[in-house]
């Protein structure tokens, strides 16, 4: 098997939803954890397809932008749903998660302190398209697409365990949502990863806001 290396911070970020992925499917992978001070020297920067972060590397093939990364692991651990149009939603709900995920991103690193209570305030409506999302596939009592887990539910999950650190009240109207992270948590894998070192010793993001 070829051995799959991220090239990141030691943050969670935008690595964590490829690492809960990887950790569910019972695969192994390394880190290489980028400072601060390499990162600012431009070596690595320039050597990135767009001067970003992370990285990843799967044997022989080097691949960046943290979606695309997401995507080819999907694609080869065949979590990219059963047909075309199962495929079309998964991406519609990744796309959806990628939308809330810049909004947090923007909120964390531009306006935490003067932004934090107007950007809780107006989470329900982000978090009313995925209920809605979720409960017109079994009634919301499995995944976000199909009958099987797919790429979107790591998306999915990531950003949702992200919001109930910043907001930790934030599902308590949307009992599917809820049930739904209870329920992909508990998976025995994603679990295991949640709980260990690995997971909670780091930051979710690099300036320590959360």
């Amino acid at each position: 098997m070829p051995e799959y290396i991220f090239i990141y911070f030691d943050v969670r970020g935008r690595c964590e939803t490829a690492r809960i992925l990887l950790a569910d499917q019972g695969q192994d992978w390394k880190e290489e954890i980028v400072t601060f001070d390499t990162w600012t020297q431009g070596d690595l920067k320039s050597k990135c397809a767009f001067g970003q972060l992370p990285g990843f590397k799967d044997g022989n093939f080097e691949l960046y932008q943290s979606n695309a990364i997401i995507r080819h692991l999907a694609r080869t651990h065949s979590l990219y749903g059963k047909n075309d149009e199962e495929a079309a939603y998964i991406d519609m709900v990744a796309d959806g998660v990628e939308d809330l995920r810049m909004k947090y991103a923007k909120l964390i690193y531009q306006n935490y302190e003067d932004g934090k209570a107007t950007y809780i305030e107006n989470l329900p409506k982000e978090l009313q398209s995925f209920e809605c999302i979720l409960s017109k596939n079994h009634g919301g009592s499995g995944f976000i697409v199909g009958d099987k887990i797919s790429m979107a539910d790591y998306c999915l999950l990531d950003i949702l365990i992200i919001h109930q650190v910043l907001a930790p009240e934030c599902l308590k109207d949307f009992p599917l949502l809820s049930a739904y992270v209870a329920r992909l948590s508990a998976r025995p894998n994603i679990k295991a990863f949640l709980e260990s070192d690995a997971h909670k010793n780091r930051p979710i993001n690099g300036n320590g806001k959360q």
